[in-house]
């Protein structure tokens, strides 16, 4: 597995980390067969979020790792916080430092090796949040902090006021969600993908030495399905064959492959609780494309270059 730096770091993680957002549709046999293909191809970073499953998928990971052989100290484990579903974002203190024990609790965990907020707060007071983050780190909760859907500008606000750096942003990027790349090949254009929706945050990233996760890799508009063998996109899956066929493994890899080519050392978050899947897109992290490969993928997914 490629490994990448983490954030400003001289850390090292791997290059894919597993989601587990769907593992409370497992059981815990399940599961562990999940982790474990996981952890064979290399992927030793758990992504997670306390709204996951309502809570059930941390729950089926808690009693799945905790019989597992595989060492705490081998895995790094994430989590996000700071979504009430169907209520209100909350980055309050008291949220914050209840949401975690909650997730330690229900993880089986003593600490979290990253603590991620999750969709921005309106009502974020970033002194209140740097509050939070001092008192887990201080007690042995959490070692590191990031983000996720922030833009520049909220990123910049937290982090002003924290005594830690934030390593991580967690934003949505495939081969059909190209808005972060699209923009900067349009400057100076008037045309849809000119419109820069995401505040240049991959090239602040670049700058900051701020890793990038990118999530729902394989899928289409926010949550209604995989562009992989779906009718809707032959194009892009017929480029797709042509290159698994040339690089000898699935369309999973290839999808991969076009989002880790990418210089900014992105970090994937494969949500794949099928192990054949897992260890497809695995494979996806030793394929380095060609500038070529790479933009007919692009174009293919029904992106134009003007």
């Amino acid at each position: 597995m490629k490994r990448i730096k983490m954030g400003c770091t001289t850390l090292s993680i791997p290059a894919m980390a597993l989601g587990i957002m769907r593992m409370n549709q497992k059981s815990v046999p399940e599961a562990q067969v999940a982790i474990q293909a996981a952890y064979d191809a290399g992927i030793n970073f758990i992504d997670s979020a306390d709204i996951y499953g309502g809570g059930k998928s941390e729950e089926i990971f808690g009693q799945a790792f905790s019989q597992m052989q595989i060492k705490r100290e081998e895995m790094f484990i994430q989590s996000k916080t700071g979504i009430v579903p169907g209520k209100r974002y909350d980055f309050s203190k008291e949220h914050i430092l209840h949401s975690v024990d909650e997730i330690l609790e229900r993880m089986q965990l003593d600490y979290l090796d990253s603590l991620v907020l999750h969709r921005p707060d309106a009502l974020m007071d970033p002194e209140e949040v740097a509050e939070a983050f001092d008192q887990l780190q201080a007690a042995g909760k959490v070692r590191f902090f990031g983000v996720s859907n922030f833009d520049t500008a909220q990123f910049k606000l937290l982090q002003s006021c924290l005594s830690q750096r934030l390593m991580f942003n967690q934003l949505q990027f495939s081969l059909k969600h190209t808005g972060m790349i699209d923009f900067g090949m349009h400057m100076n254009m008037v045309d849809k993908p000119s419109v820069d929706r995401d505040s240049q945050f991959l090239d602040y990233a670049r700058l900051h030495k701020v890793t990038v996760q990118a999530w729902s890799p394989f899928q289409y508009g926010m949550f209604e399905g995989t562009f992989i063998d779906n009718d809707g996109f032959p194009k892009l899956n017929q480029e797709l064959q042509k290159l698994a066929d040339k690089y000898e493994v699935g369309k999973n890899a290839i999808a991969a492959a076009w989002i880790l080519r990418h210089p900014a050392n992105i970090q994937m978050l494969v949500g794949a609780m099928n192990p054949q899947h897992i260890r497809d897109s695995a494979k996806g992290a030793k394929i380095r494309l060609t500038r070529q490969e790479w933009y007919d993928l692009y174009l293919a997914a029904g992106n134009y270059l003007p």
